[in-house]
This record gives C-alpha cells, structure tokens and sequence, in this order.
C-alpha cells in the first residue's frame, strides 16, 4: 500500500497538469501556429531590411538624448474592444546641442508617434511575442522615420527606452 499510494498520487497530479494545459490553451483561439510563426519571422525579417537604411545616420561627434516627458498608452482592439494596452517611453538621440529644438516640436512629434504607434497597433505589432527584434526594429525605423519629418535630419535615433504590454 506505501507504493501504491505515491504513484497514485503522481499520476493524478500529472493528469491535473495536462488537463489544466489543455484548458488554458484551448482559450486563447488565436494562437498561431508552427507555420503561421516562421511566415511572420520572414515577414519581419523583410520589413526589417526595408527600415533598416532609412534609420541609421552616421554622426561623429557628442550626443545629447531627449526624454520625451509622458509615456505613450497605445490600446489593442480586438472584435472591437480594448483586449490590451501598450505603454512604451521614448527618447530621442540628437547631436548635443539640438535638445531645445526638440523640446520645441514636442506635441507634433507626440502626434506624429501617436499615429504610427496607433497603426503599428491595427496592423497586430502590438500581438503575440511584440518584443522580439525584427518587429522592434520595424517600430523604431517608422518612429525615426517619422521624427525625421517634424525635426529634421538631426534626429540620429529614435530609442524605446520603456515598454510593456497590460493584457486585459
């Protein structure tokens, strides 16, 4: 009875493992799959490639980095509700001296940020593992791209210094 009694036990803690598994991911209708994985890693990696010459500027001298003042809270809609929120911090690199201007352009820039940030979040950046690299690098090349418009070739960088993801 002292051996049976364990490997009882065992068994029913496993058979409450795998079930409770099943259960959570049996919730979550949209989680990709293998394939659906590897065809968004290539997609990534090509939207990549396309970014990745516009946001580089080669500059030699001193630096100064610009912390815009409030955080950026992106909502991501799912069936037409708010299924998470995105909240990142940004900070801009420019050659020292150019902070003011900056400061200057801020609530043009915070637009500007709002609407790319708005669509990278409709377009489903904002979904699954949102952090890995090719999609981060496609979101720092369009808010470079875009801080570029309003501030000028000085921008050297946009960088997201904050990030996270509240899932409702």
């Amino acid at each position: 009875m002292r051996f049976i009694l364990p490997i009882v036990l065992a068994l029913i803690g496993t058979a409450a493992g795998v079930g409770a598994g099943v259960f959570l991911t049996a919730d979550k209708p949209d989680a990709p799959d293998r394939s659906e994985t590897e065809s968004s890693e290539s997609d990534d990696k090509a939207l990549v490639d396309d970014t990745q010459a516009s946001d580089t500027v080669k500059h030699d001298g001193p630096t100064d980095f610009v912390k815009l003042n409030n955080q950026f809270i992106i909502p991501v809609l799912h069936d037409d509700r708010v299924a998470s929120l995105v909240i990142l911090s940004l900070s801009l690199e420019v050659p020292e001296g150019r902070t003011e201007a900056v400061y200057s352009k801020e609530p043009r820039l915070r637009d500007a940020f709002l609407r790319v940030l708005f669509d990278h979040a409709n377009i489903g950046g904002f979904d699954g593992a949102f952090t890995r690299s090719p999609r981060m690098e496609v979101l720092r090349g369009a808010l470079t791209d875009t801080a570029r418009n309003v501030v000028g070739d000085d921008l050297l960088a946009v960088l997201v210094t904050e990030i996270s993801r509240q899932d409702n």
